[in-house]
């Protein structure tokens, strides 16, 4: 008997993601996969999976999902409150659950997205080596919807021994991440206003880029009128349009831009931005 199991209701939004299809930048792919990868590898190691392994990304919660065999997950990132039924399970801890028994989450109190990994991963068909939904380009398998089934594939040769992870808590007030300055930082009027200005997440935030609410930044000068001609971005990268408030980019991040990148934020850094909510606080620690 196949191993299977089952999406009752999605949240927000529920994506399959792994560590993303990287190799396609210059052919116009971009690599997507886990918002924040940290927490997606910890789930992978908990159930005793490959880093790689694909798992789900959840979006504030309001998840559930049956199964028709024993498994064993593990959830990780923002901390939806979780039930197997009707009984609480822990985040950062393998859960075992019974065949036919259910897992629901409600919606994370604080943090954005929610990892849940299962041992064994999920028997889907690739697109370009990886099952990362990509929701900029439309790669990969569709958001998940209720009623959707998901064969499960090959458990673990190893299972994990991990019994909790450590992880420090997520929390509410403003976000620090590290930048390094340019490529195109002499496009700002004043580049340290990028570290002395308090900036808040918009809802107009998603997996692409988190766009930024704030004082605008001015150009210099002699940048005023000038049009830059598209170049490579990478994940982390602060591109500011002409409105003067940047954009983070994030996972599913467009390969190229044509607004000046006026810095880059550290790429370990980038796991925190994938967790900020909207209304959240972020300020930047420029380096040079």
């Amino acid at each position: 008997m196949s191993r299977f199991v089952e999406v009752i209701r999605t949240g927000p939004l529920a994506l399959l993601q792994d560590l993303g299809r990287p190799g396609y930048a210059a052919v116009g792919v971009g690599r997507s996969g886990a918002a924040d990868r940290a927490s997606f590898t910890l789930a992978n190691r908990l159930v005793g999976n490959q880093p790689e392994v694909g798992a789900i990304e959840i979006t504030l919660g309001g998840f559930a999902l049956g199964t028709n065999a024993p498994i064993i997950v593990a959830l990780t990132g923002a901390p939806a409150p979780a039930e197997v039924s009707g009984r609480s399970v822990p985040h950062n801890s393998p859960v075992y659950l019974r065949a036919g028994q259910v897992l629901t989450l409600g919606f994370a109190p604080v943090g954005l997205r929610t990892y849940l990994a299962i041992a064994g991963g999920f028997d889907v068909p690739p697109v370009l080596g990886s099952v990362a939904t990509d929701t900029m380009s439309g790669l990969g398998p569709a958001p998940l919807a209720p009623g959707r089934v998901l064969k499960l594939g090959h458990l673990p040769v190893e299972p994990g021994s991990i019994d909790v992870a450590p992880v420090a808590p997520l929390g509410e007030g403003p976000v620090t991440l590290r930048v390094l300055r340019g490529p195109r930082d002499e496009w700002l009027d004043d580049y340290s206003r990028l570290g002395k200005t308090r900036w808040t997440a918009s809802s107009q935030s998603d997996r692409v880029g988190v766009r930024l609410e704030g004082q605008p930044l001015d150009r210099a000068p002699e940048y005023a009128d000038r049009e830059l001609q598209s170049e490579g971005v990478v994940r982390g990268s602060i591109q500011v349009p002409g409105s003067g408030l940047p954009v983070l980019f994030l996972a599913d991040h467009p390969v190229t831009g044509g607004y000046p990148v006026a810095g880059v934020i550290r790429d370990a850094d980038t796991d925190r931005l994938a967790q900020v909510r909207p209304g959240q606080q972020i300020r930047f620690q420029l380096e040079d």
